[in-house]
C-alpha cells in the first residue's frame, strides 16, 4: 500500500500582494543543470584543485566520506529531460587526486551502469568509479583525465559531516519564533528582532472563534515556525520533536554543547535547549484542564514576513483538539523520559510528566476523537488528524508514558492497540509519520515490555523489510543515483520520504534486526544524493558554501527568504541569500497538480527525479510545492546525518 502525505494544499503566510504583481518569465527562473557553471570553480577550491576545472556530470558527495565508507562517484549523462542534450560521455581513465597538490593517489576505469539504460526515474545514463579503498583522510576530487574535468573537492575524515550537522540543527533556531537572532548566535547575515511579540500577536493570542473576547487572550509565544510560513502547529510538532529525541537517544555523542546557539555552554546538549524552546511553547498551548490548543497564526495572507519581525498582523490561536492533545501528550513524554537522564533539565522532566499525564487523561475522557477543528480560518495548512494518525499518535503517547512512568495502564494501552499503528497500514515502517513506528521500536528495549507484543514487533518489522525491498537493503541495479525511491514518493516533500528511507534501514542496525551491512550503505548512499550525488549535482540544504559545498540550494521558499528580497532571496545573486542549512521539499513530479504552470519545466514535465527547480517565486510559479522547508523535513535529514556523524561504522 503506498500512502503519500503532503503537508499542506494552501498558499503559505507570505505577501499575497505579490500575486498580482508577479508576472513569472520561465526563462529568468534559475533551472539546475550541469551545464550551469560545469566548468566554475567551487568556492572551496584551493591548491592543484583550483587549477581544474569541475564538470557537475561526475557527481561526489561535496562534503566527503568517512574513511571505511563506500566511495562512489557517480557519472551522468543525461537523456531524457530538460537537459537531454547536455550529453557526457566519460574517459576510460579515472583518478583520485588530492586536492593541495594533484598527486594521484588510486586510478581506475568507470564502470557503465546496468550496460547503458537510461533509467526512468531519472532520465539518465551512467557509470560509477568506486574509490572505496581509498581511507586516507584528506581533501581530494576525481579526475577525468581524458576530459580534463574534475568533480567538486571534498575530504575524507572521520568529522567528515560534524559541521554539516551544525548547520542542519541551527535551522530550528533560525525558525524560533518570539525570540531575536542576535550575533554572536545569529550570524551578521540573518540577524533579527522579536518575531510576534506585538500588540494582539502571540503574547496575546486571541481565540478565533471568540476574538473579541479579551478574557481568552493567551500567552502562545515562542515555538518553531513551521516551515516557509510562520505559523504554528503542535500536531505538526509531532515529527520534529520525536524524530530529534530519538536521535539524541540513539547518537548522543554527536550532539554537542557547542552549536552556536544563544544557549551554548549552559552543559546541555544543544539539540536538548532547541528541542526545549518547543517544549515550552507546548506548555503555553495547553489548557488547565490538561487539553491543548491546536495551532497560532494570522488569519490572512497578508502582513510582512521578511523579516518575520516585521509582520505585524494579528494572531489568534485554534482551541484545543483532542488531536493536537494526544500529540502533545506523547511530545511532552518523550521529552520528560529524555530530559530526566539530564541534571540540569530533571526538574522540566517533573513538569513534563505532570503535563503528559493530564493530557493523556482528557483525551481518553473525550466522548468522540475530533477530526474536524481546523476549519482554516487560522492559515495556512490543515492541522487535524485523522481518527487513524490520533490513534497512532496515542500509542506512541502510550510508549512514552509506559517508559516514563512504569504504569502497567500505559503498557496495557500498546499490548491492545500497537497495530492502529502506521507501520501496519503502510510499508517502510517509519517512512511516514516516523514516530509512531520508532516508538514501537522504542517499546520492544524497555524493562516490563510485554515480551508477545515485543516479538510481534521485531517480527513484523522483519516481515516489512521483506516485503518492502526496494525500500530496505542496497540493490545496485534499482537506481543509477545509488539511493532509489519508489516513484509515488516524488511528491511534495519527497526530500522528507527519502530521509526517512534511510531512517528505517538504520533502524535495522539500531535494533540488530539483520546483518546491518547492506542497511547501512543503503542510508549512506541516501545521504551521498541530499549530498550532491542527483541529477542537479547540488547539495540539497540551502546556502551551504561555507561548509564546503561546490553547488548547493540557492534559493528556497520562506517568507523571510522570499522571492522579492534583495538581501536574501538567492545566496549567489543576493546579498545574503537563505540562512544555510535548510533542507527544501525536493523533487515533485505532481508539481503540476500542485499549482506549478506547465510552462515551467522543470518542475513540470520531467522524469520523476528531475522534478525540482532552484527557484523561489510565490506568483504563479508557486516554488513553494518545490522548494519550501518545513521542520519536518529538516528533522528526517538531521536525524539520518546523526547516524553518521558519530564514528566510522
Amino acid at each position: 500500500m503506498t500512502l503519500i502525505l503532503t503537508r499542506r494544499n494552501a498558499i503559505p503566510l507570505v505577501l499575497t500582494a505579490m500575486l498580482s504583481l508577479a508576472a513569472c518569465d520561465s526563462d529568468a527562473v534559475e533551472t539546475v543543470s550541469p551545464s550551469m557553471a560545469n566548468r566554475a570553480k567551487g568556492p572551496s577550491d584551493q591548491g592543484a584543485s583550483a587549477t581544474i576545472p569541475i564538470d557537475y556530470h561526475l557527481l561526489v558527495d561535496q562534503f566527503g566520506y568517512r574513511p571505511e565508507d563506500s566511495k562512489v562517484a557517480v557519472i551522468r549523462d543525461p537523456q531524457v529531460g530538460y537537459d537531454a542534450k547536455d550529453h557526457f560521455v566519460p574517459g576510460n581513465k579515472y583518478q583520485l587526486r588530492r586536492a593541495e597538490n594533484g598527486e594521484t593517489v588510486f586510478s581506475g576505469t568507470p564502470t557503465s551502469w546496468l550496460n547503458g539504460v537510461t533509467e526512468t526515474s531519472s532520465g539518465d545514463r551512467g557509470w560509477w568509479f568506486d574509490f572505496s579503498s581509498v581511507t586516507a583522510p584528506g581533501r581530494y576530487f576525481v579526475y577525468d583525465e581524458e576530459r580534463e574535468v574534475r568533480s567538486p573537492a571534498f575530504s575524507i575524515d572521520t568529522q567528515v559531516y560534524k559541521n554539516v550537522l551544525k548547520a542542519a540543527t541551527r535551522m530550528y533556531f533560525y525558525q524560533r519564533s518570539g525570540f531575536a537572532k542576535q550575533a554572536p548566535a545569529a550570524e551578521a547575515c540573518w540577524t533579527d528582532g522579536v518575531a510576534y511579540g506585538g500588540p494582539r500577536q502571540d503574547t496575546e493570542a486571541r481565540d478565533v472563534t471568540d476574538r473579541d473576547n479579551v478574557s481568552k487572550a493567551r500567552n502562545m509565544s515562542g515555538g518553531w515556525f513551521d516551515a516557509g510560513d510562520t505559523n504554528k502547529y503542535v500536531t505538526f510538532a509531532l515529527q520534529p520533536v520525536h524524530q530529534l529525541l530519538a536521535a539524541y537517544e540513539q547518537h548522543p555523542a554527536v550532539f554537542t554543547d557547542d552549536f552556536n546557539i544563544p544557549e551554548s555552554g549552559n552543559g546541555i546538549p544543544d539539540v536538548l535547549d532547541e528541542i526545549k524552546w518547543e517544549t515550552d511553547w507546548l506548555k503555553r498551548m495547553q489548557f488547565s484542564n490538561g487539553s491543548v490548543a491546536l495551532k497560532v497564526g494570522a488569519i490572512s495572507y497578508g502582513g510582512s514576513a521578511s523579516p518575520p519581525s516585521g509582520d505585524t498582523l494579528p494572531r489568534f490561536y485554534v482551541p484545543a483538539c483532542t488531536s493536537s492533545t494526544i500529540a502533545a501528550a506523547g511530545m511532552y513524554a518523550h521529552a520528560a523520559q529524555v530530559f530526566r537522564n539530564v541534571p540540569a533539565l530533571a526538574d522540566e522532566s517533573v513538569e513534563l510528566k505532570r503535563r503528559a499525564v493530564a493530557a493523556w487523561k482528557n483525551y481518553q475522557a473525550a466522548p468522540a476523537k475530533q477530526t474536524d477543528c481546523d476549519n482554516g480560518t487560522v492559515k495556512a495548512g490543515d492541522a487535524d488528524l485523522n481518527a487513524q494518525d490520533q490513534d497512532g499518535a496515542a500509542v506512541a503517547a502510550a510508549v512514552y508514558l509506559f517508559a516514563l512512568t512504569g504504569d502497567p495502564d500505559y503498557g496495557s494501552y500498546v499490548k491492545q492497540n500497537y497495530k492502529l499503528t502506521r507501520p501496519y497500514h503502510d510499508e517502510g515502517w517509519t517512512r511516514y509519520s516516523p514516530y509512531e513506528g520508532e516508538s514501537l521500536l522504542y517499546y520492544t528495549t524497555l524493562p516490563g515490555a510485554d515480551e508477545t507484543v515485543k516479538a510481534a514487533i521485531l517480527a513484523d518489522k522483519r516481515a516489512d523489510m521483506k516485503a518492502a525491498s526496494k525500500i530496505y537493503g542496497f540493490n545496485p541495479t534499482d537506481d543509477l543515483y545509488r539511493a532509489f525511491l519508489n516513484d509515488p514518493q516524488y511528491h511534495w516533500g519527497s526530500n522528507q520520504p527519502r530521509a526517512n528511507y534511510g531512517n528505517s534501514n538504520v533502524d535495522v542496525a539500531t535494533y540488530a534486526l539483520a546483518d546491518p551491512a547492506p542497511y547501512r550503505l543503503r542510508a549512506e548512499e541516501i545521504l551521498h544524493w541530499f549530498h550532491g550525488v542527483n541529477p542537479f549535482g547540488m547539495v540539497m540544504l540551502s546556502n551551504m558554501y561555507g561548509y564546503g559545498a561546490s553547488r548547493s540550494a540557492n534559493e528556497i521558499f520562506h517568507a523571510w527568504f522570499h522571492w522579492k528580497s534583495a538581501k536574501w532571496k538567492d545566496a549567489q545573486t543576493s546579498l545574503c541569500g537563505p540562512a544555510p542549512g535548510y533542507v527544501p521539499g525536493g523533487p515533485n513530479h505532481n508539481a503540476l497538480n500542485d499549482g506549478v504552470p506547465a510552462y515551467l519545466s522543470p518542475p513540470t514535465g520531467q522524469p520523476p527525479q528531475k522534478s525540482y527547480r532552484d527557484w523561489n517565486d510565490d506568483g504563479p510559479a508557486k516554488s513553494y510545492a518545490v522548494t519550501e522547508p518545513a521542520i519536518y523535513y529538516q528533522s528526517a535529514y538531521v536525524k539520518l546525518l546523526a547516524a553518521f556523524a558519530d564514528h566510522p561504522r
